[in-house]
């Protein structure tokens, strides 16, 4: 079955998949046409840039700058609900929508072990962005992401999911934490 969705993404597809706080809709970072459908089926603003979940702390090191505040914070919080904005590498290409002009990305490692599995079966992290259409809840199980997006997305189930809050978004600034938005994980 991974090994389906994984082609399924490399050809441009959209999957849903579980992470820890929700069902996420995505796909491969690096192909423009799949994160320009993620955006056109979230309805979401093209000003907004998507979110990442990668497989692995190395994979983010391998995508990502990270000083060694953002080091300790990742390897105090991963895998789970923290999102952390990273500069992304020089050379590094990514699909337009998902680096900030700032050259900064959004990325976490879940907790989930099968977003994990996904990300580290493409190679690269994957869109991760909630598997609804803006302005409507959380999804929780596929049959709340169905209500959304039907034929044109490929469901990944693991069962309905424990209701969480979303993730806790950071920013480290002159070794300072700002907190972007506060979610599931508190930071102290």
């Amino acid at each position: 079955m991974l090994k389906k969705i994984i082609e399924h993404l490399k050809n441009g597809g959209v999957v849903t998949y579980p992470t820890e706080t929700a069902y996420a809709l995505g796909c491969d970072v690096a192909n423009q046409k799949a994160v320009d459908l993620v955006f056109e089926l979230k309805k979401r603003a093209k000003s907004k840039t998507l979110p990442l979940i990668a497989g692995s702390l190395a994979m983010v090191k391998k995508f990502c700058q990270m000083s060694a505040d953002e080091e300790r914070l990742a390897k105090k919080y991963w895998p789970g609900a923290l999102t952390i904005v990273f500069k992304i590498k020089k050379g590094i290409k990514l699909a337009k929508g998902t680096v900030a002009k700032d050259g900064t990305v959004a990325v976490r490692v879940s907790s989930n072990k099968t977003a994990r599995e996904l990300s580290l079966a493409l190679g690269a992290p994957i869109v991760s962005t909630s598997a609804n259409l803006a302005g409507e809840g959380e999804c929780y199980s596929v049959d709340d992401a169905k209500k959304s997006f039907f034929d044109s997305v490929v469901f990944l189930d693991v069962g309905r999911l424990k209701k969480q809050k979303p993730s806790t978004i950071v920013k480290i600034e002159n070794s300072k934490i700002k907190i972007l938005r506060q979610g599931e994980i508190k930071i102290c």
